[in-house]
């Protein structure tokens, strides 16, 4: 099986949780966002789904 790239931006996770929450009648806090997001990213890490990488500046 090929490799592939692909790049999971937390910020990118919240937003997504927001739509699919607001759209569902739920009124999500910033913070809830940002700990929702951060919990599917780390449940991508140890699923092994996902490997992280740090950006260098």
């Amino acid at each position: 099986m090929k490799e592939m790239e692909v790049i999971i931006d937390t910020e990118e996770i919240a937003e997504f949780f927001f739509h699919e929450l607001t759209r569902r009648g739920f009124v999500p806090t910033e913070g809830e966002l940002e700990e929702l997001a951060d919990i599917t990213f780390e449940y991508l890490l140890q699923k092994c789904i996902i490997d992280e990488e740090m950006e260098e500046d």
